[in-house]
This record gives structure tokens, C-alpha cells and sequence, in this order.
């Protein structure tokens, strides 16, 4: 199966923010940077100790883990609530000896959407077509500097390789031992003509304290406020526990990707099957093992 150089559900891009911390924005040319729009003069200083727990909270120790993320889709301002929405995100640490400071996360994930009675996978919304969200990589980088979280993120094919970042407005507490981490995202820049894209997001990673080795303790809330084309102006909540085992994930999970998203049943090898997923469309990236 090859991978697609466009992203599936480019109108519900700011999703590429869920667990990687920095939205996404119009693809660049090769090599090019782009700044993420993210709130500015955040408080909450990383030392040492912070940055560790999130990056082995949100990557693992080198095996793949697993993000399972269910929820809903309201109406907004209504309230009413429209779709359930369930996905994955699947990760894994990887070092480069060049630079021992800092964490590298080869990712992908897929989202997608379900009818509140029956479970239904749905491709449809009101005659409008619904699609998945699937990226099939993110390679993400944080590095501690100066108290700040520093994240990049590297997607798309070439020649639209792109480099999304520096994002540094996630947030550490201490609530009653645990560590809480806090991004929030104000997102707002030109799609077409006059046409912008805004959205907010917030994500809220919970550590136990207690058990900071435990990843039965890692938790994410999140939180959406914007478009889905054909839909209309949505508030999307998801709520994401950590899974190490592939096996262990809900059945239904694993029913989804194993029969319409198998590049997604684990994350990317190493690094030379994100710079495949990178070079021009064509050339065959390796594909996940078979379970």
C-alpha cells in the first residue's frame, strides 16, 4: 500500500496537533520552517526531571506504544452531540547518538468517526463525505532549553517535506505529586484567498507521581473547538490512555485497523522508514509486519 503525499481530512488539519503539541499548517516547501501560532508568555518551566516523564510518558523507552483515543462531537453552540470519534496514535522512542539531549518520536496516526447508535464506522455526514484523518508519519523532536519544551515536527513527501515548529508553550505542574501537561492551541492562518483557518485546541497529559514508570497512569484529555467541512463549527473532547501491548487495545480498535488502516498497526521501524515515507511519491516504503 502506498502512502497518499496529500493529507486525508486536510480540512481538520489542527489535529495534527493531538499528542505532538504543535498544530499543523499549509504544507511548505522542502526544508522550510514554519512557525506554529500558539499562545505566547506561557508559565510552567520544565526541569530535568519534567522533561524525562513526558517523553517517556508520550514515546515509550524504544517499543512501540499505543495512544487510544475515543469521544464525542458536539454541535456547537447547541450542544448536540453528532458523532463519536475513536483513533490511534502509535509511537516510539528513537535516539540519535549526534545528539543524546534531545528525544526523537517516530509517530502515525488515524482517526475516524462513528454513528452514536450503532458504532457504525461512518464515510458520510448529511450526503457530505467524511473522511478519516491519517498521517502516515510524524517524526517529532523535543529538546529541552532553557525551562522550555522546544517541538518539531517533520511531515509530508518530498517535495513538500515539511518542518512545522519551534513550538514552547506546553506547560508542567505538580498537582498533588502528578504531573500535568498543558498545551494549549490558538490556532488562525490563510487557507485560500481571504479564507482562514481558526481553531482551538487544548490537551491535558496526566503522570501519576506515584507510579510515574506505570504507563497504566498516562492520561490525556483534549479538547477541539472549530470546523468539520460539511458539518459546521464542532466542539470535539476525546479522552487517551496509553497502551504497550498492540493486543491489549479495544477489539473494535483493532477490528478498524486491521481491516481498512494497516499501516497503522505500529509505528514507524526507524529512522530510514520515516526518510522513505519522506522521498517522492513512487518509491515503496517498508510496510508494517503482519501480526
Amino acid at each position: 500500500m502506498s502512502h497518499p503525499v496529500s493529507l486525508r481530512g486536510a480540512g481538520l488539519a489542527a489535529l495534527l496537533g493531538l499528542l505532538s503539541c504543535v498544530p499543523a499548517v499549509p504544507l511548505a516547501a522542502e526544508g522550510q520552517v514554519t512557525a506554529p501560532v500558539t499562545a505566547r508568555g506561557a508559565t510552567g518551566a520544565f526541569d530535568e526531571a519534567a522533561f524525562r516523564s513526558f517523553v517517556e510518558m508520550r514515546t515509550g523507552r524504544g517499543e512501540p506504544v499505543y495512544w487510544y483515543c475515543e469521544g464525542l462531537v458536539y454541535a456547537y453552540p447547541s450542544g448536540k452531540p453528532l458523532m463519536r470519534m475513536e483513533g490511534i496514535d502509535t509511537a516510539r522512542l528513537w535516539r540519535d547518538p549526534a545528539e543524546p539531549g534531545v528525544a526523537k518520536q517516530l509517530s502515525r496516526k488515524t482517526f475516524f468517526y462513528r454513528d452514536l447508535a450503532t458504532g457504525r464506522v461512518l464515510t458520510e455526514y448529511g450526503g457530505q463525505p467524511l473522511a478519516p484523518i491519517e498521517y502516515p508519519y510524524q517524526f517529532i523532536t523535543y529538546e529541552l532549553r532553557d525551562g522550555r519544551v522546544r517541538t518539531f515536527v517533520e511531515q509530508g513527501r518530498a517535495p513538500r517535506v515539511q518542518r512545522i515548529g519551534p513550538g514552547e508553550d506546553m506547560q508542567v505542574r505538580r498537582v498533588r505529586g502528578d504531573y500535568v501537561f498543558t498545551a494549549p492551541l490558538f490556532l488562525d492562518f490563510p487557507v485560500s484567498g481571504a479564507e482562514r483557518y481558526q481553531a482551538f485546541e487544548n490537551y491535558d497529559f496526566v503522570v501519576s507521581g506515584r507510579a510515574e514508570a506505570d504507563p497504566a497512569t498516562h492520561r490525556l484529555s483534549w479538547l477541539r473547538y472549530g470546523d468539520i467541512p460539511g458539518v459546521g463549527k464542532t466542539v470535539m473532547h476525546l479522552v487517551s490512555w496509553r497502551i504497550d501491548r498492540y493486543a491489549d487495545l479495544p477489539a473494535p480498535m483493532r477490528e478498524y485497523l486491521e481491516t481498512r488502516a494497516r499501516p497503522w498497526m505500529q509505528p514507524p521501524a526507524d529512522i530510514a522508514e520515516i526518510r522513505a515515507l519522506q522521498a517522492p511519491q513512487g518509491q515503496s516504503p517498508p510496510q508494517p509486519a503482519s501480526r
